[in-house]
């Protein structure tokens, strides 16, 4: 495989990765980060809030325009190994802008990558599916069908 399809493959796992912590609770990241052991690590950037706009366009492909803003936390974190990884969250939740760039950095490590995408990605991903068949099952619940019906006149 050469250089740029591995860095492309990489790219999409960590890209993977993101979705499935991004979505997942902290409390559930820092379960089961704590059951691996993880190498010497230190951060890069401490984690912190701020606000980052939100675009939209009239009617879905429309001209662009600014609709609000919305709070983000991020992190940064190196790994003793060199690896460095980013965490960004919606909110204002440190913590878990810290635990996602940990999980990212070691995402890229040739040693613990198969084990967090085994022992974490994997496990919160199948949580996330589960959680999102369920709240499918309730909306349809209480879908209504309309129906009109064509009167005839004279």
């Amino acid at each position: 495989m050469d250089a740029v399809t591995q860095h492309n493959n990489q790219q999409a796992q960590r890209k993977a990765a993101m979705s499935v912590l991004a979505h997942a609770e902290a409390g559930e990241i820092a379960a089961r980060l704590h059951a691996l052991a993880l190498p010497a690590h230190q951060d890069l950037r401490a984690p912190e809030n701020g606000l980052v706009m939100l675009r939209g366009r009239v009617g879905g492909d429309g001209a662009p325009f600014n609709l609000g803003e919305a709070t983000v936390s991020r992190a940064a974190v190196r790994l003793a190994s060199g690896e460095v990884g980013f965490g960004y969250t919606l909110g204002r939740d440190g913590e878990k802008a810290r635990l996602i760039a940990l999980c990212d950095a070691l995402v890229q490590s040739s040693d613990f990558g198969a084990a967090v995408e085994r022992d974490i990605i994997a496990p919160l991903r199948e949580q996330l599916m589960v959680r999102r068949k369920q709240v499918a099952a309730q909306t349809a619940a209480t879908k209504v069908y309309f129906y009109t019906m064509v009167r005839g006149e004279g």
